[in-house]
């Protein structure tokens, strides 16, 4: 055993001997290269003396980036997140500066601006080699995370949380967002996705499920998570009660939300015992948050909004190869829309703005920070994790839900599975990881693409009112474009042409091929009759447009050439939705029933042949109401588990498997009355958005070993 450890601490030592060789020339051929960055005095010196203030410089370096950084990103945890990323490269410079003024008779010099390439470089370079070596020693890499998580294990012991005997296993969710039931047999068939597929080939079952009418991350996350997708019709709708418009990516929408379903089930949720909640809408009653939106908007010393960031950023070289990968992510987003433009592809939206940075936060920021958390999840071993991972499905708004550009990021997502499979074999208890997404995508052309006009502007030709000549863009309800602004400390906030006045003009909504039309002036929920006596032209205008398929009004659903079906009658509804899947009369009988649903439910039209419907929003790949992949989800379950019902329909069926799995793993969720403090909209006190390891240390030294052993190989 102490021939082991001698080994041990032997490689250990040769690796920190070799890193900082590593660093130091590193350190030299930057002082080559950079005119502003000196290791030598006025007069010249020898080049020994070159090389050991190089060499004091870069262990210097090494020391306060071990010992100081950890302490000043804790310290800045209340900056808005994205600034956090930023003010790494600053801080990482700032130490760097410090380094230098350590090397004895003032050798080393370097401008200000100079620091903060010659560090991130240094960074970048100290970490590579550190997992090179780590990777070339499997044993050593089997050490240091079984180390890891025996100091977890260890700690948690001692706090009392543990029990007693070996841990039940533990259940990993990771919901891969908008990735519908064929995208993903097709990405695991054709070897895009070859964990997936050979999760398939042995451990794992699949299945399809249908998602309700409201076909969106919204309502199927709150499902779930929460177990009740009650009154949410689409991803935003106007609440004629209170006068404003919800949406579900909006912080405070999503706190109102979560608060209502608790209310509704009397349950705190699907993690409410030693869960975690990684990168979601809703917190799912975890105590462990990051990234969660809908407790993004508190504020105060209890709410620790940056702690997931910090989990990762600690770690200068995360910043650096996070920062590296975003960068390469907009030249590639810029380059994947210049070539669309100059092939002329069809159908295509406008990708310009910020857009760029958008994606790139969703498929690299968002990505490393949540696996992250979840490695730091899996070795803390808490019982039950949920993880999102949106890269698909913003890309897929844009590019098409199929393509080269949405390939691509399904197999980085599969890069990231193998990483988070490979990790959970070190982690303190068994985990069984269960793979699902919250709905699909449908492509096709957007409504304004195709007509040249956009729902509003029929709604208000319908009406009689005055349509603009210009043809105004809908912008986009993507999730991501939510999580930058929360990372930010900005509200998200709806177009000011979508916030509602009180008059005769109605209020029009889209959320991807499903729009809502909602009269300010008619109080409740207005009737055929109502609607028809104040706009007579407007419900047939709608009906007869070739691009909508269908409107629900009241009870009634109203198709092409004058064809009425009320949902009360037997069959009707059945026969003229038929094409829209067969759980459509249902889905629309369902949402029927919310207390705030619109005045006039409007769905896209939807071609069987081709799959594809038009969307509301400027979005090529859209989901949000029926009509294709986009209400087709899958579950994917490890063979330890049993097999759920076959044909599950709703979010809310999902919710119930969920649990029972969590009961045949023995863990400790079983349904628990949510707290008081859970049925208010802002319970203040919670600790919220906390991801810290049990030993109290950072996150993110393993991810990023991991990580960088994952791409080298």
């Amino acid at each position: 055993m102490w021939r082991g450890r001698w080994r041990s601490l032997g490689s250990a030592l040769v690796r920190v001997i070799l890193v900082w060789a590593v660093s130091t020339l590193t350190m030299l051929a930057l002082a080559g290269l950079l005119p502003d960055f000196r290791l030598r005095s006025g007069d010249g010196d020898s080049v020994t003396r070159i090389g050991l203030t190089a060499a004091w410089g870069a262990g210097a370096f090494g020391l306060l980036s071990a010992l100081v950084w950890p302490v000043l990103v804790r310290a800045l945890l209340l900056v808005p997140a994205l600034v956090l990323g930023l003010l790494v490269f600053f801080l990482n410079g700032s130490l760097l500066l410090l380094a230098l003024g350590l090397i004895p008779s003032g050798r080393g010099e370097v401008a200000p601006e100079t620091a903060v390439v010659v560090a991130a470089v240094m960074s970048a370079v100290a970490s590579t080699t550190s997992t090179a070596l780590a990777v070339r020693d499997d044993e050593a890499y089997r050490r240091r995370l079984h180390r890891l998580a025996h100091r977890r294990r260890r700690r948690t012991r001692h706090r009392g949380a543990a029990r007693p005997g070996e841990p039940a296993p533990g259940l990993l969710f990771l919901q891969l967002d908008g990735v519908g039931y064929q995208t993903l047999r097709r990405a695991a068939g054709s070897g895009l996705m070859p964990t997936v597929a050979g999760w398939l080939d042995g451990s794992h079952g699949i299945t399809a499920w249908r998602t309700d009418w409201s076909s969106q991350t919204g309502a199927s996350q709150l499902g779930i998570l929460h177990g009740s997708t009650f009154d949410v019709p689409a991803f935003r709708w106007y609440e004629k009660d209170t006068g404003e418009v919800v949406v579900c990516n909006r912080p405070s929408s999503a706190a109102e939300l979560q608060r209502r379903a608790i209310a509704r089930t009397g349950d705190g949720g699907l993690l409410t015992l030693d869960g975690a909640s990684r990168g979601n809408l809703f917190s799912g009653g975890a105590d462990q948050l990051a990234l969660v939106l809908s407790v993004s908007a508190r504020r105060g010393r209890a709410n620790r909004s940056r702690a997931g960031y910090f989990a990762y950023f600690c770690d200068p070289a995360n910043a650096v190869r996070t920062a590296l990968s975003f960068v390469a992510e907009v030249a590639r987003e810029i380059g994947q829309s210049l070539r669309s433009r100059l092939r002329e592809e069809r159908p295509r939206v406008a990708r310009g703005g910020t857009y760029p940075l958008i994606r790139a936060f969703a498929t690299v920021v968002e990505r490393d920070v949540v696996a992250a958390a979840v490695i730091g999840d899996m070795l803390a071993g808490r019982a039950a994790i949920y993880a999102d991972l949106v890269a698909y499905d913003e890309v897929a708004h844009h590019s098409g839900p199929h393509g080269r550009d949405t390939d691509r990021v399904l197999a980085r997502l599969d890069r990231t599975l193998a990483l988070l499979a490979r990790v959970a074999e070190h982690a303190p208890r068994e985990y069984r990881i269960v793979l699902l997404s919250d709905h699909g995508q449908s492509p096709g052309e957007t409504f304004l693409g195709r007509y040249g006009l956009t729902l509003k502007d029929l709604v208000r030709a319908g009406c009689g009112l005055p349509v603009p000549r210009r043809a105004g863009r809908t912008r986009s309800g993507a999730e991501a474009r939510a999580a930058v602004l929360a990372a930010l400390h900005r509200p998200v906030e709806e177009d000011e042409r979508a916030q509602p006045g009180r008059g005769p003009d109605p209020v029009v909504l889209a959320s991807g091929n499903l729009g809502l039309i909602s009269f300010p002036d008619l109080p409740g929920r207005a009737s055929r009759e109502r609607i028809e006596r104040a706009h007579p032209a407007l419900l047939a205008t709608l009906a007869n447009h070739p691009g909508i398929g269908f409107l629900l009004v009241d009870g009634e659903v109203l198709g092409p050439g004058g064809a009425v079906a009320r949902l009360d009658e037997p069959g009707a509804a059945e026969e003229l939705l038929a094409r829209f899947g067969p759980d459509a009369a249902r889905a629309v009988r369902r949402t029927d029933a919310f207390p705030h649903v619109a005045d006039v439910m409007v769905n896209s039209a939807y071609d069987p042949r081709t799959g594809e419907v038009h969307a509301f929003e400027e979005q090529i790949g859209s989901h949000g109401g029926l009509g294709g992949e986009q209400s087709r989800a899958f579950l994917m379950w490890p063979a330890e588990l049993s097999e759920p019902e076959p044909d599950l329909v709703g979010a809310e069926a999902v919710h119930e498997v969920l649990r029972r799995w969590l009961r045949e793993a023995d863990g400790p969720q079983v349904p628990v009355t949510a707290p008081e403090s859970a049925l208010r909209a802002d319970p203040p006190g919670e600790p919220v958005e906390e991801h810290r390891p049990r030993d109290g240390k950072s996150g993110s030294l393993p991810s990023a070993g991991v990580s960088a052993r994952d791409e080298i190989r």
